[in-house]
């Protein structure tokens, strides 16, 4: 029940992937009261959120704050951001696609202070989640996504994965692992795993449609947070306990920097008053970027399928490099928004297969330009500004490698036509103007307030997710990642997520859940 002096043992600010679970956990204890922050309505009885093959309808609706990106010369200046709107966050927007990050990730987490964060220790956050992880389903299995499989394992010669979670992998090509119920396409994401369950519990107050737009600091103790609510009330929710900023890789700075939490030089040049000199807030800005070959098929293609981007590949190009360095999608469908920028028109029939950099090099800056919640902060990936062009040759040998699948059978008798690049961009150099152009993101934005040691000044959490100089408030969601996962982020930011509860509920347990 809600209180009416809007007091709780916590405050969670976001109903998405992190906060959801959180949520969830705090309350099992039935004397443990917490208030959920979610700037969108609820997903309940909504078909077009709980249905996973509708994700693409989507992206710039209503449920979507969609964030553009800045100026990128060398890259795609026309790249939003999807951010979801909705309570459960953006695992009620994504593809739900669901890999355990690899013991590389985990173990390079550590190695960049995240101290109790390696492999061993994160493990076993793995099986607690709610969700239901199952690989695509046969039914979902469409022909020409089974003949990609077949095709790239004959071309490329890696093994054939199926369940990508079964064990660590460094290169494979199979059907994803999806959180979801394939026996009505139902999404199983934070929100339907972690809080419909548990909706009748009296302990647990969901405020939907309420902004946070500024913490309650205390000197150097967290007291709550200002909210402004659907009908424009503004309150201060206070937290007797923690307040834990889930808001995600972009919203979570933006609050902080609202609060004067951050770059010092930054906050006063926009005349926010100064409470803690942050500088790692907003900065070390992270993504997945990928770009798009695309094939017309002859005819159209099955209708059977999950979500339209149910299998890939993961290939190791060099061999001293801990995991996979190259990652594809496999589109059923002819993704050519960004190519037809460039005048390339999209086929009546086709598909697409998106070369993936999992661990791309260059690192981007979120920054505020106005003292204004409301005002959208600005997001410089630097899209394919590192040093020695890593990403972008990765893009480059990623249209090469899926080339050589397209032209191997049983995909190539699909297929009728490459309608972008097309057969005649064949230089390194006019590959790489093309796949750096039509560039796009999966949605993956990580890293602007990262984990890191006490001396790490760029750090903003230490490894128990407390804030760096403050007291009562954690971060937990994709921005404390140092780095990337090489793997799609969503189960790590479930983990994460799993881990801050247990913080919070056990502060003395040891690493991995063991007491």
């Amino acid at each position: 029940m809600p209180d009416p002096t809007h007091e709780y043992d916590y405050v969670v600010v976001g109903g998405g992937t992190a906060g959801s679970v959180i949520a969830s956990r705090l309350t099992e204890d039935p004397s443990v009261r917490v208030a959920v922050i979610e700037g969108g309505p609820s997903d309940v009885d909504r078909p077009d959120v709980l249905t996973l093959r509708r994700w693409m309808g989507l992206l710039g609706g209503e449920l979507d704050y969609d964030y553009p990106t800045t100026e990128q010369p060398r890259g795609n200046s026309h790249i939003r951001h999807s951010r979801a709107r909705v309570l459960g966050g953006c695992s009620s927007h994504n593809t739900l696609i669901a890999f355990k990050p690899l013991p590389s990730d985990w173990d390079e987490w550590e190695a960049n202070g995240a101290e109790g964060w390696g492999a061993a220790a994160m493990d076993p956050y793995f099986s607690k989640l709610r969700n239901n992880i199952v690989p695509v389903d046969r039914k979902d299995r469409n022909a020409i996504a089974r003949d990609f499989v077949d095709a790239a394992q004959s071309a490329l010669g890696v093994p054939r994965v199926e369940g990508f979670n079964n064990k660590p992998f460094e290169d494979g090509v199979g059907f994803f692992d999806l959180a979801y119920h394939p026996e009505d396409n139902k999404r199983s994401s934070a929100s339907v795993a972690y809080l419909h369950p548990f909706l009748d519990r009296p302990n647990l107050h969901l405020m939907l449609e309420t902004w946070a737009y500024r913490l309650e600091l205390e000197g150097t103790r967290a007291r709550g947070v200002h909210v402004r609510t659907k009908d424009g009330e503004e309150v201060l929710v206070r937290a007797t306990r923690e307040v834990l900023v889930c808001a995600g890789a972009v919203d979570t700075p933006r609050l902080l920097m609202h609060s004067g939490i951050g770059p010092a030089r930054d906050l006063e040049a926009l005349g926010i008053p100064v409470a803690l000199d942050l500088p790692g807030v907003g900065e070390n800005l992270l993504d997945h970027p990928e770009s798009v070959i695309v094939w017309e098929t002859d005819g159209p293609i099955p209708e059977n399928s999950a979500m339209d981007s149910d299998a890939g590949l993961f290939v190791k190009r060099d061999p001293e490099h801990a995991g996979p360095d190259l990652m594809f999608h496999f589109y059923q469908i002819p993704f050519t928004d960004n190519p037809e920028r460039l005048g390339y028109e999209r086929p009546a029939h086709g598909v697409s297969m998106t070369p993936n950099i999992p661990k791309p090099r260059s690192r981007g800056r979120l920054f505020l330009t106005s003292a204004d919640p409301a005002v959208k902060p600005s997001l410089d990936f630097r899209y394919f500004t590192d040093e020695d062009d890593y990403d972008g040759r990765t893009l480059v040998d990623g249209i090469r490698i899926a080339r050589e699948i397209a032209k191997t059978e049983p995909l190539a008798g699909w297929l009728t036509r490459e309608v972008c690049p097309g057969p005649d961009v064949v230089s390194d150099e006019d590959l790489s103007e093309y796949a750096r152009k039509v560039a796009h993101t999966v949605y993956h934005p990580a890293g602007t307030c990262k984990m890191g040691a006490a001396e790490d000044e760029l750090a903003v959490v230490t490894p128990d997710l407390k804030i760096k100089g403050l007291e009562g408030i954690r971060i937990a969601d994709a921005s404390v990642f140092p780095t990337m996962t090489a793997v799609n982020p969503m189960i790590g930011v479930l983990m994460v997520g799993e881990k801050c509860a247990e913080l919070l509920v056990r502060p003395t347990a040891a690493p991995g859940g063991a007491a």
